[in-house]
């Protein structure tokens, strides 16, 4: 399908799911009747890619991050009691990093295993396929860690722990702006990718907004890896910064040739999801690269350090973003399972819309009224081969 044709169906899906997410809250906060009290094993869906290109591989450990924080959370939540006689269990389904599995994974949890919440999926190109599934269903879909804005308009059962989009790239230009002084720039963004379209036109929109010089968008196409020729002419234009919107794989390339081209590190390469990972991919390509991100690994919040400490003792590799939001993530759905009392669909949503300036290693943690994630933004970059707050 040409992406002028998705966009236009997905402009509709949007308009129909803005109206039902304003109405979130009537909906969602007069559940169906349910018992009373919790007890035995909740069941809760996952879906994540273990195999094809975004699971372990070449580039790193991919969406096994997000397994793991998974995992460790339940086993901690599970060990306290924080349910009381109720336990959490995961019923994992490996999407293999496609549309088609993911949409299998999800008929396959709602209606074969009846779970009330499924929580994952890595990127929002997939999210955009199965949140609509999960909706129709009134399952709850609650991802940690997709960015494209709009995509919890869907509807009153779609949740996620990521900061929007927009969110960021606001803030994150704010910041970056005036520090740097930039006036002119290049992008160069992913024309399938729907996280990466969506991101190069908040970029696009947002710089313009604020008086900056769009020279030239670049594009490719998911899955290339040479990019000598769009970042040839970038080079020639010499812009103040670079923005990319790209998955792991692509911008792993695009800093590595950047680099060898002999753009130097004094132009800045600006991305939303540089992580731990993708940077010791890079190695000394990334040094200098700007992320618009969700956390940083020092940050002072709730249990943060013994998070850091316990995930680099238990999986041998200290955890990224991408480790932390599905982390924080279990924590908050378990918090809307205890104050719902109840483990209906119904009942856990209306929960999670009330989930107000919950302590989180993420920071004080709520929900807007669209489902979208509040709490504060961090711009970091690349120094020394770790990521630093940018100041």
């Amino acid at each position: 399908m040409k992406i002028t044709t998705f966009a236009y169906v997905f402009v509709i899906i949007m308009l129909v799911g803005g109206i039902i997410g304003c109405e979130r809250i009537e909906q969602v906060v007069q559940p169906t009747a349910q018992p009373e009290g919790l007890s035995g094993e909740i069941t809760i869906g996952v879906v994540l890619p273990q195999t094809g290109h975004l699971g372990p591989g070449e580039f790193g450990p991919g969406a096994l991050v997000m397994e793991n924080s998974f995992n460790m959370a339940l086993e901690e939540i599970n060990t306290s009691q924080l349910l009381g006689d109720a336990t959490l269990k995961f019923i994992i389904e490996d999407d293999m990093s496609t549309k088609e599995g993911a949409v299998t994974a999800f008929n396959k949890l709602i209606h074969q295993d009846r779970v009330p919440v499924i929580l994952g999926v890595w990127t929002s190109h997939i999210a955009k396929s199965v949140f609509p599934i999960a909706q129709e269903n009134q399952v709850v879909a609650f991802s940690p860690v997709v960015l494209a804005s709009g995509l919890t308009a869907i509807g009153d059962f779609i949740f996620r722990t990521s900061l929007s989009t927009e969110v960021l790239i606001l803030e994150g230009v704010k910041v970056t702006q005036e520090r740097l002084g930039y006036q002119r720039i290049a992008t160069i963004a992913d024309t399938v990718d729907f996280a990466s379209q969506v991101s190069d036109e908040v970029y696009r929109q947002t710089l313009t907004d604020n008086g900056v010089k769009v020279l030239t968008t670049e594009t490719f196409v998911t899955g290339d890896t040479d990019f000598s020729n769009q970042l040839t002419r970038i080079k020639t234009l010499n812009p103040d910064a670079i923005f990319v919107s790209a998955q792991d794989i692509e911008l792993i390339h695009i800093l590595t040739q950047a680099r060898e081209l002999g753009i130097p590190t004094e132009i800045p390469f600006i991305s939303l999801i540089l992580s731990r990972d993708l940077i010791q991919s890079a190695g000394a390509a990334a040094e200098g690269t700007i992320t618009f991100s969700a956390w940083i690994s020092t940050a002072d919040t709730p249990r943060n350090q013994a998070f850091v400490q316990k995930y680099t003792e238990k999986y041998g590799f200290e955890p990224s973003v991408w480790a932390a939001k599905p982390y924080a993530a279990v924590y908050i759905l378990a918090e809307a399972i205890r104050n719902a009392q109840s483990t209906g669909s119904e009942a856990i949503a209306a929960a999670l819309a009330e989930i107000k300036d919950f302590d989180t290693i993420l920071g004080k943690f709520s929900f807007d009224s669209n489902g979208d994630a509040i709490y504060d933004p961090v711009v970091l970059i690349v120094k020394n081969g770790k990521l630093e707050v940018f100041d």
